[in-house]
């Protein structure tokens, strides 16, 4: 009786070990996931909002322009998340009925290129101003201590000198009046090459995005 007794007691023990163990591992993994979360959440968030340049139009996201961004910003530890909310075929217009459904993660980076298929199509230029302006006041009443950066664009003269003259100006006026930083033409060294574009002649190939994000990182990189 004595050996059983033991036995018993022997086995209660383990039990019990073992019991202490898998609280003490199931105790610690509530606090890792929200360590996890708190560091995720802790990111400063980059929002691309923009046309098909800003999607990589017939390319895999992660050869689009913003993921390259992310790609720097991870390689120098920054703790900067980038969305890419680009959809091709984007007019300001259509910008302005997104902007408060995209607006569900508010930016502190908020980076908009639009306004480039206004310009193809021929659109009042007045109606594209009060669409991009909308499009940013909604971001600042989001959050009024956002910085803005404007990409700006150039337009064929097949619409006229006039037209593509105010086209061009529009995107300065709007980053004065933003007080926003301004790219003057986001496809700098990409536009009208062949070798950077794909076979429509507008939309940049891999390479090309390579370039678009340099000129897009030098006037970032001040802001982070």
């Amino acid at each position: 009786m004595t050996y059983i007794r033991n036995i018993l007691f022997l086995l209660v023990l383990i039990g019990c070990g073992n019991t202490k163990e898998s609280e003490s591992n199931t105790s610690s993994s509530p606090k890792d996931e929200k360590e996890v979360r708190t560091q995720t959440e802790e990111k400063k968030v980059i929002l691309f909002f923009g046309n098909s340049i800003t999607a990589g139009y017939q390319l895999d996201m992660d050869q689009a322009f913003p993921a390259l961004i992310q790609e720097r910003i991870d390689s120098l530890g920054l703790n900067y998340k980038t969305i890419n909310a680009g959809l091709s075929g984007e007019t300001s217009a259509g910008g302005k009925s997104r902007i408060e459904w995209v607006l569900r993660t508010v930016p502190d980076i908020f980076f908009l290129e639009l306004g480039a298929n206004d310009g193809l199509r021929g659109l009042p230029l007045d109606e594209t101003i009060k669409n991009l302006e909308a499009i940013i006041d909604a971001v600042k009443k989001e959050n009024p201590e956002v910085k803005i950066i404007i990409a700006g664009m150039m337009v064929p003269p097949n619409l006229g000198q006039d037209y593509s003259k105010k086209f061009s100006q529009l995107f300065p006026k709007l980053a004065e009046a933003n007080d926003a930083t301004l790219i003057p033409f986001v496809l700098e060294g990409v536009a009208g090459n062949p070798e950077l574009n794909l076979s429509d002649g507008i939309h940049p190939t891999p390479e090309g995005h390579k370039i678009v994000a340099e000129t897009v990182w030098r006037h970032l990189e001040p802001l982070l």
